[in-house]
């Protein structure tokens, strides 16, 4: 299987990941390594990753953070920024961040910063990671409750996708990442959306490699975003916005990353109905095909109404205005689309009807 080339970096797929790795710290010269773990992946990627290693690559150190976006703070990028410099870390140091899109979020941003920056390479190990965070360099932290605020885009050395890491996650993890495919197809490639619609084994590497490309495609022509990136964002506007809130209400059960998007892409194609002329019939099919992956959710109106205050603080923000990305049709989006309030209503209402 090829590698996937972006501007700065590849990203390597099964067997030719673990080559490349050996490949590149051989020839690196790297002063120190340190892997970056959770929890999760401590206990059940790390063990797989050092035997496909076969101790070529020294590792002098690792550090466990605790997993989930409640951690994905400054604070724990306090405690890993110390732990390198106790460990006598250097800028000819590397940072290799093993987990999911938390992790490689927060790792990224910690060598970004680390000593003005030190290089990384990232593993994602769910399927989200492998099809979506790892990819495009951008790197951070949230702000609170308040997604990704604080952050850079920075690009890793390169990132490393072994399938095998997917049989470590439960079924809800790997549905997850399922949304963001989902979610390539409907912006860029509607045949790939129709086969997407077609097919439960969303976990093989030819599928995440389709994805990937797809990302890459639209990062590679715009790596600062400021153009056609933005499309990579939608379902993101109110999905962040319901993401965040179903996080800090501790009445209310948090959502996977995936999940609430999934919600957003619904949210979003209706408002894409009513405003950029997505047919009927596509908008349907959009809210059918992520109601068979993901449980509906139950909003009230005081949650509709604080998820829309919310929106105010979206990073795709300029000048007081709310931009949103939607869809003229399935594989074509259009971006910087201002969205009267009245339809944030309508569109919940679309969404709860059976």
């Amino acid at each position: 299987m090829d590698s996937i080339k972006s501007h700065a970096y590849e990203v390597y797929l099964e067997e030719l990941a673990e080559a490349s790795l050996r490949q590149h710290v051989a020839k690196s010269n790297y002063s120190k390594i340190f892997v970056l773990v959770d929890e999760n992946t401590k206990k059940y990627c790390l063990p797989l990753l050092q035997e496909k290693m076969r101790g070529e690559v020294p590792v002098d150190g690792i550090f466990e953070i605790e997993s989930g976006e409640e951690n994905k703070h400054i604070q724990t990028c306090m405690l890993v920024w110390e732990w390198l410099s106790d460990q006598g870390a250097d800028r000819k140091s590397l940072l290799i961040n093993l987990g999911g899109g938390v992790l490689t979020d927060l790792g990224g941003f910690v060598a970004s910063t680390f000593k003005r920056g030190i290089h990384f390479i990232n593993i994602p190990t769910t399927l989200l990671s492998m099809v979506d965070a790892s990819v495009g360099g951008k790197t951070g932290v949230d702000l609170g409750v308040l997604k990704n605020q604080i952050g850079v885009i920075n690009q890793p050395q390169m990132v490393l996708v072994i399938p095998e890491f997917l049989h470590t996650l439960d079924q809800r993890q790997r549905t997850s990442g399922f949304a963001e495919m989902l979610k390539h197809g409907l912006i860029k490639d509607e045949t790939y959306w129709k086969s997407l619609r077609e097919t439960n084994d969303y976990g093989n590497a030819a599928t995440i490699q389709k994805s990937i490309s797809i990302k890459n495609e639209v990062v590679t022509e715009d790596p600062t975003e400021q153009n056609i990136r933005k499309i990579l964002n939608f379902g993101h506007t109110l999905g962040h916005a319901i993401e965040s809130y179903f996080l800090e209400n501790p009445n209310k059960k948090s959502l996977l990353h995936g999940e609430a998007i999934a919600v957003g892409m619904i949210l979003e194609g209706y408002l894409s109905h009513k405003l950029k002329g997505l047919s009927a019939l596509s908008l349907q099919e959009i809210k059918e095909t992520f109601l068979k992956h993901f449980e509906k959710v139950e909003f009230e109106p005081e949650d509709i109404t604080a998820i829309v205050e919310l929106l105010k603080y979206d990073k795709k923000n300029s000048h007081g205005d709310i931009n949103f990305v939607l869809l003229q049709s399935i594989g074509k989006a259009v971006t910087d689309i201002k969205v009267p309030e009245n339809l944030f209503a309508e569109s919940f209402a679309y969404y709860k009807e059976s």
